[in-house]
C-alpha cells in the first residue's frame, strides 16, 4: 500500500498560549490567551533540520526529541506514513515551565502541521481524532482542548480514555497575567496532590465549577466566587510561595485570580475597566501582563510575503 503524499509547500501554524484549571476546573477547563507560538514546516528530500528562535532557543533539543517534531511523527504514523525528510522552524512566544500550555501548544502545533502538509490529512485525521492525539501525547485534554479550539473549553475523558471537549464564548472578561522568572515544572507541581481530598472540597469544587460556566459565558460579576478552589491550589504552594501569596492578596481585594495551570504564573480574569487596576494591587515586584482572548485556536495561516 503506498504512503500519504506531502505538500511541496511550506506549511505555517500558529497556535495559542492557554490557562488551565482556572481556579475549580482542574484538568477540564481550559482558556486560549491571545499569546502564540508559530511554527513553519516544510517537506525536505532527506533527514530533519529544526530551528527555534525565542522562547526555549538555548534549551530545547534540535532533534527527534523535540516535542514538536515527536507530536509531527506521532500524527504521520496515523497519518500512513513519514516524509522523506523535515524542515521545522519555530518561533516561540509562550514562556516554558509558567502554567502557560507551552507543550501543550508545541504538541498542537506538531500535529496541526503534519496534519496540514498531508495531502488528504484533514480527512484522514479529523479535529476529533486530533484532540485525542494531543490529549494522549499531554497526558490530559485541558490545554490542548483550549489550544486547538479557542475561547473557554470544557474537557474530559470518557470510559475508554478518548478525550471530548465542548468550546463555549467568553464574554466580557480581559485575562491579565502575572509571570514569575523562575518556571516550576508540571510533574513537580502534580506531584504534590494527595492521592485523596474531602467530600466536602469536592462538592465545594463541583458548584464552583458549575457557576463558573455561568460566569464566563454571560455573568462575569460571578467571577469572584466561581473561581474558588479547594482541590490543587493550596496544596501546590508550597512550589510557588510567591505565587500563592499573590493569588491571596489579589483575592483579597475581590479579584478573580487563580494559578494558571500547573503554575507559578497567576492569572486574573477581569472586566475591562479593572485590567490596569490589578496590575497595581500587585505591586511593584509584579508585571502585569494584560492579555486578549484568542477565539480562533490552532490555525493554518499562509506564509508572510
Amino acid at each position: 500500500m503506498p504512503g500519504p503524499a506531502f505538500r511541496a509547500a511550506a506549511t505555517r501554524v500558529r497556535v495559542p498560549a492557554t490557562s488551565a484549571n482556572l481556579g475549580p476546573g482542574f484538568d477540564s477547563f481550559g482558556l486560549a490567551l491571545g499569546l502564540y507560538d508559530d511554527v513553519v514546516v516544510r517537506v525536505a528530500e532527506s533527514g530533519l533540520h529544526v530551528d527555534i528562535a525565542g522562547e526555549g532557543a538555548d534549551s530545547l533539543s534540535r532533534d527527534e526529541g523535540h516535542l514538536v517534531v515527536r507530536s509531527m511523527r506521532a500524527a504521520f504514523d496515523r497519518l500512513g506514513g513519514q516524509p522523506r525528510g523535515l524542515e521545522v522552524v519555530c518561533a516561540n512566544r509562550i514562556p516554558h515551565g509558567r502554567g502557560l500550555g507551552s507543550s501543550s501548544a508545541a504538541i498542537c502545533a506538531g500535529i496541526v502541521a503534519a496534519r496540514a502538509i498531508t495531502v488528504g490529512g484533514a480527512e484522514q485525521l479529523d479535529d476529533a481524532a486530533v484532540l485525542a492525539l494531543a490529549s494522549e501525547i499531554e497526558g490530559h485534554p485541558d490545554n490542548v482542548a483550549a489550544c486547538l479550539l479557542g475561547g473557554f473549553t470544557i474537557a474530559w475523558t470518557d470510559a475508554d480514555q478518548e478525550a471530548h471537549a465542548v468550546p463555549l464564548t467568553p464574554d466580557l472578561v480581559v485575562p491579565v497575567v502575572f509571570i514569575p522568572a523562575t518556571p516550576v515544572l508540571t510533574e513537580v507541581a502534580r506531584g504534590l496532590l494527595p492521592a485523596t481530598v474531602p467530600h466536602a472540597d469536592a462538592a465545594a469544587n463541583v458548584g464552583r465549577a458549575a457557576l463558573f460556566v455561568e460566569a464566563v459565558t454571560r455573568r462575569p460579576e460571578l467571577l469572584f466566587a466561581a473561581t474558588e478552589d479547594r482541590l490543587h491550589q493550596d496544596y501546590r504552594s508550597p512550589a510557588m510561595p510567591q505565587s500563592a501569596g499573590l493569588v491571596a492578596r489579589l483575592r483579597a481585594q475581590g479579584v478573580a485570580a487563580v494559578i494558571s495551570g500547573a503554575g507559578p504564573t497567576v492569572l486574573a480574569l477581569v472586566g475591562s475597566g479593572a485590567a490596569d487596576r490589578v496590575g497595581e494591587l500587585a505591586g511593584p515586584e509584579w508585571a502585569a501582563n494584560r492579555l486578549e482572548l484568542d477565539h480562533e485556536g490552532a490555525v493554518v495561516l499562509p506564509l508572510a510575503s
